[in-house]
């Protein structure tokens, strides 16, 4: 989508650039959006992350004006949007596959916003702006290539360059990493928040992929069947998950179900399957956590030490030790993943670190080890 035209009415500087007010999207008998409110501050890089089908490129699609909503109301800018065509938004988008011209080389394609507008710029200020954003995402020198003879990080980097040419007041990107290798992704993530920086303008992204929004959002919006499951920073999202929901959309957790029996001040006491108590740290938010409530312990794997056969959690400096037997063990370099079948537990992940496995020599498929973690480590989750 290429900007033409900016809205007519000025927009209102101490507003933040996106805010939804009771946004609801029906398709049908589809809600796809239900009832969201939420504001994106300006210079924000904000994440969409959820599910296929949660409502994240609706939500997107809103703001880019490629939908309107049944009911509520979007303003970019401190401006009311409803009815204004997506041309005439101050919005640019780079979608997941890039949608560039193959008959344009690489220079007309990022040119071509500022081509169609009204008034149209001189030929030489369209060159040097395209010399200026080429240079901006490390493309100097490739005007004249064609689409065909790039790469695909090269191609994100023009479609990008296409779209920040026009200025615009918000970037939306539809997983715009999709299509790239992992090696590649992690570098354009990078180079994502850098250029972010350096425009400083807002970037709203949609992915699904939780490590792409962890990597690069300052805020992360969590969506779920049209509505938002928690908002807030990754760090708090990783830390701090409202509900089990969230505990296991964002990272990789390890749950014990089971039921609360105390609350006392900053811990909670539930109950597992085969009677045994676990002790959990109450996440932030969690009003639901009351004696009888069903509920569950969530542990990172990160923080649950492995150790040999009967340790005991003296030995291991940790409050819990169960013993198990190792199903599974993947080498990732800098960590060992190890998949354990704990008494009681059933499968429990662990992440143990490489200087740890040098020291003590690691364990091999099959072993009886024992795995404990401090209660401070857990969290006491309320049902999603």
């Amino acid at each position: 989508m290429e900007r033409k035209t900016p809205m007519s009415t000025p927009r209102d500087s101490s507003s933040p650039d996106i805010r939804f007010d009771q946004v609801t999207k029906r398709f049908g008998d589809v809600v796809a959006v239900d009832g969201v409110s939420l504001a994106i501050e300006r210079g924000e890089f904000f994440s969409f992350l959820g599910p296929s089908g949660c409502g994240k490129t609706t939500s997107l699609r809103l703001i880019a004006g490629f939908e309107q909503p049944t009911q509520g109301n979007v303003h970019i800018g401190g401006v009311s949007v409803i009815g204004v065509p997506p041309h005439k938004r101050p919005v640019n988008m780079v979608f997941q596959h890039y949608a560039l011209f193959p008959h344009m080389n690489v220079a007309d394609n990022i040119g071509y916003g500022l081509r169609q507008r009204t008034p149209k710029p001189a030929k030489a200020e369209v060159y040097k702006q395209v010399d200026e954003i080429l240079e901006m995402v490390q493309m100097s020198g490739y005007g004249g290539r064609r689409i065909w003879e790039l790469s695909g990080g090269q191609q994100q980097r023009v479609a990008l360059a296409r779209a920040l040419i026009n200025r615009p007041t918000v970037l939306l990107l539809d997983e715009p990493l999709a299509a790239l290798d992992r090696k590649l992704r992690r570098e354009m993530q990078i180079e994502l928040q850098n250029l972010q920086r350096d425009v400083g303008i807002t970037f709203v992204l949609v992915t699904h992929d939780q490590e792409e929004a962890l990597s690069m959002s300052d805020r992360i919006c969590i969506m779920r069947d049209g509505e938002i499951v928690q908002s807030g920073s990754p760090r708090d999202l990783y830390d701090q998950p409202a509900n089990i929901y969230v505990a296991d959309f964002v990272g990789k957790s390890n749950f014990i179900p089971g039921a609360v029996t105390t609350v006392n001040g900053g811990t909670v006491a539930i109950e597992g399957k085969d009677g045994k108590l676990f002790v959990g740290c109450p996440s932030a938010g969690a009003a639901g956590l009351i004696v009888g409530a069903p509920a569950s312990i969530a542990i990172r794997p990160e923080l649950i030490v492995v150790g040999a056969h009967d340790t005991s959690a003296a030995d291991m400096a940790t409050d819990v030790a169960i013993n198990g037997r190792i199903k599974n063990r993947i080498f990732l370099g800098e960590h060992t993943e190890y998949l354990i079948d704990a008494d009681g537990l059933g499968d429990v992940l662990v992440l143990s670190p490489k200087h740890l496995e040098q020291a003590r020599g690691g364990f091999d498929l099959g072993d009886t080890v024992a795995i404990g973690w401090k209660n401070d480590a857990a969290l006491a989750l309320e049902d999603s």
